[in-house]
């Protein structure tokens, strides 16, 4: 996906009747379903059924079977509570019958309280960084490895890693990412659109987080990965094509699973939203 305009319309489902929306998929190169895809897509079918001054505040997900990128993605929104503050909505993807994904969504008025948060860490602003593409032309890689990496993710959105990038890596390091971001392009969207590709972008990295610790085992085989869950809570209004810092780290992994957990900060150091995530992290020797 070259243009934002692509990913938009990817997250974009079709309405087939009051509840049931259907979607295609991105053509990933490891041929399963992309998670931040399924994401995107199942709170872009919830906002659709939800009162327009109402907006997600949390999300949490649960990846049952890996999707077929050949069949198109149906998602069914189930209405579960209208109430006078919070609106609550279920969703589940199927394809051929079979669910692959469902997710749980919160819904709020806007609303005034008490306001806290953890402070954004200290690390090199976006200006003085290399983009992960250009970091990864610096290194000797094939070019196989390269192509298959920059068609991991939509080249609209701009990745610059705050630690050395390298995929080919077979020493251990601290289990922490830390990565700025954001769109290529104005994204004159209101906050719906925003939080689906927030959704979409917060699949990126965190598995990843879980595996930094034990490179050198991992590079000794097969290793296979596939998301578990996934849970997003959007706390402040934010815009994407302001830059984002996304902050991850993994305090655990034990019995083939990797749990990884992200805190999103805008550039003035609003915490914009906190993501947390469990993956399988099959290794083979």
């Amino acid at each position: 996906m070259k243009t934002l305009k692509e990913l938009v319309d990817l997250i974009s489902l079709k309405k087939i009747d009051e509840n049931r929306f259907e979607g295609e998929n991105f053509q990933t190169p490891w041929g399963r379903v992309f998670g931040g895809q399924v994401l995107a897509q199942s709170l872009h079918a919830a906002y659709q059924t939800v009162p327009n001054d109402r907006f997600a505040h949390s999300m949490h997900g649960y990846f049952i079977l890996g999707g077929n990128l050949d069949l198109p993605i149906t998602y069914e929104v189930d209405i579960i509570r209208d109430g006078k503050n919070f609106t609550t909505r279920r969703v589940v993807a199927f394809q051929e019958g079979r669910a692959i994904f469902n997710m749980s969504a919160s819904f709020q008025l806007i609303q005034p309280g008490v306001d806290h948060q953890n402070g954004m860490p200290n690390y090199i602003p976006p200006e003085k960084l290399l983009s992960d593409l250009e970091q990864l032309e610096a290194q000797n890689i094939s070019p196989k490895v390269y192509e298959m990496f920059k068609k991991i993710k939509p080249e609209a959105i701009e990745f610059r890693p705050v630690e050395q990038f390298d995929l080919l890596s077979e020493v251990n390091a601290p289990a922490e990412s830390n990565f700025w971001l954001k769109s290529n392009e104005v994204t004159p969207f209101k906050m719906p659109m925003q939080h689906q590709l927030l959704a979409y972008i917060s699949d990126y990295g965190l598995l990843r987080t879980a595996t930094l610790p034990h490179r050198k085992e991992l590079s000794k085989g097969t290793t296979f990965f596939a998301s578990l869950d996934h849970a997003l809570w959007f706390h402040r209004d934010f815009s994407f094509d302001q830059w984002l810092l996304y902050s991850a780290d993994s305090p655990s992994a034990s019995n083939s699973r990797g749990f990884s957990r992200g805190s999103i900060f805008d550039r003035n150091g609003l915490l914009i939203a906190s993501v947390a995530q469990e993956g399988l992290i099959k290794h083979k020797l």
